[in-house]
């Protein structure tokens, strides 16, 4: 999800990118100016005073950090933007003084330790060592959080961190591998009538369908009349407005709603009609109830997968940090397999008859692009080939009818060797081609340039290829690797399985 607004008056950070998901450690990336008011050092304490707050980090229990002291890290920090202004002359106007990473996991998957590690790690490895940072692991909320704060000033002081286009998803993507190689879970793609809509969940029922529940309950005990139940509903604190259509207000409630516009079965003539007996309540006589009821009925149905290539990945890395896991991670690595089952998941492919598929195809595809680049190389030989030889032949023709003339002397032959060569090869050459079928120099330039011109064309689609080709065979490998059993039991079961 992406959410971009424009900071007011008293704003004085600005949302970048915005990733989340309950199955996987959610980042954000947050840039920090000046607050109003405020100094540039204080600016900067704050955030890193909020950040390192003892009740948040259990004491300071939970505080990493990277070229900086926690204890000195706002000093730290305005000292390297006056050197920076200092040694560039750079002033710039709203300048960012330092970015914030905020990275959240799951409720019980991860340790404040490792944590703090992960979060650690993704700094180091999104700053690429250049900019001074601290993490501070905050457990005071029911999922651990990292808050990530780096100077946005270089550790030389000659540069500033520079965001680019769409930095959050490159965050995103370092963050999702970290987390990978760590064992933790992933965001599972979904098709769009899989997930889990937010119109959906958490559910709020409306005002109206509160209304006639609680009416039900009131009818409940029996009222003698319609202002007995009028009376019943003050009770639980309702506010009556009477009037040519009697309106009723709760609560919660900021305005009237008329007993007219609940719907069927609880109008005024209706609730009349039920609590003199001559007519019956209709539990989904209601609009409001019917669709409050339709709402509470509702739920995803997910497909179930026989054999998805992700979730069975993740088990492997998930499988705890005993022995067995430790014998897996010393053949395998981690790194390697987190970004290949990344691949996977950009590519949504789950079921290994898929992978396969495609590795065949991608490489099927690589190796006809590589066939026709081959054939117009071929070409493009053959055609340089025969310029040098029509140029040769044009250059040393005076010198080849001398040597006639001189009824090919050796002496003659010996002084002008190199050209007789040529001219003898060109000769040569040429008679491989029929009478008049030789081109001329000019229709082999043209045809030259327009060979070179495919050729560039389609060596784009053949990096691309390559590369589609190698990802998907290394991901195959990997697979292959990592589940090597599981993948004969499964593709045993579907041998066995009855054919209908």
């Amino acid at each position: 999800m992406i959410d971009f607004f424009r900071p007011g008056a008293s704003d004085t950070w600005r949302l970048l990118f915005f990733v989340g998901g309950k199955d996987m450690a959610a980042t954000k990336l947050i840039t920090m100016h000046q607050n109003k008011g405020l100094s540039v050092m204080e600016s900067i304490a704050n955030r890193i005073k909020y950040a390192s707050n003892d009740l948040k980090t259990e004491d300071g229990q939970y505080i990493s950090s990277y070229e900086c002291d926690i204890k000195t890290a706002t000093q730290e920090f305005d000292f390297s933007k006056k050197e920076y202004l200092r040694i560039t002359g750079r002033k710039i106007k709203g300048d960012i003084l330092a970015y914030q990473i905020r990275q959240s996991f799951k409720p019980g998957e991860v340790t404040p330790e490792e944590a703090n590690a992960i979060g650690y790690e993704t700094a180091m490895r999104f700053t690429k060592g250049n900019h001074a940072f601290l993490v501070a692991t905050h457990t005071d909320k029911a999922h651990i959080h990292n808050h990530i704060i780096y100077n946005s000033t270089t550790l030389d002081c000659t540069h500033k961190f520079k965001d680019f286009f769409l930095v959050g998803i490159a965050l995103q993507r370092l963050s999702d591998e970290i987390c990978l190689e760590h064992g933790l879970s992933v965001i599972k793609p979904r098709p769009y009538a899989e997930r889990v809509k937010r119109t959906e969940f958490p559910w709020k029922k409306t005002k109206r369908a509160t209304v006639c529940e609680d009416i039900d309950m009131a009818l409940s005990r029996n009222p003698r009349s319609f202002a007995e139940l009028l009376a019943f509903l003050g009770e639980i604190g309702y506010e009556v407005k009477p009037g040519v259509h009697t309106a009723i207000r709760g609560k919660d409630q900021k305005r009237f709603v008329r007993f007219r516009s609940l719907g069927p079965g609880y109008t005024e003539e209706d609730l009349v009609k039920i609590i003199a007996g001559e007519m019956q309540q209709d539990e989904n006589s209601s609009k409001w109830k019917t669709k409050e009821a339709w709402r509470k009925g509702t739920a995803p149905v997910y497909k179930k997968r026989d054999f998805d290539l992700l979730v069975d990945i993740e088990e492997k890395l998930k499988q705890g940090k005993g022995p067995g896991y430790e014998r897996w991670a010393k053949i395998f690595n981690l790194k390697q397999i987190s970004q290949a089952l990344l691949f996977l998941q950009e590519n949504n492919v789950r079921d290994y008859e898929t992978l396969a598929q495609k590795a065949d195809a991608s490489s099927k595809f690589f190796n006809d692009l590589a066939g026709q680049i081959k054939s117009y190389e071929k070409r493009l030989s053959e055609i340089a080939e025969m310029r040098k030889h029509i140029y040769g032949f044009a250059k040393t023709k005076e010198i080849y009818e001398g040597y006639k003339k001189s009824g090919y002397s050796k002496k003659y032959f010996e002084k002008y060797r190199e050209d007789i060569t040529i001219h003898k090869a060109a000769k040569e050459a040429f008679s491989k081609y029929p009478k008049g079928k030789i081109l001329k120099m000019k229709d082999l330039n043209a045809e030259y340039s327009e060979v070179l011109s495919e050729k560039r064309k389609l060596y784009q689609d053949y990096q691309q290829a390559k590369k589609d080709m190698k990802d998907y065979l290394i991901a195959k490998k990997n697979i292959d690797a990592i589940l090597g059993d599981e993948l004969k039991k499964y593709q045993q079961r579907e041998n066995e399985a009855p054919t209908k």
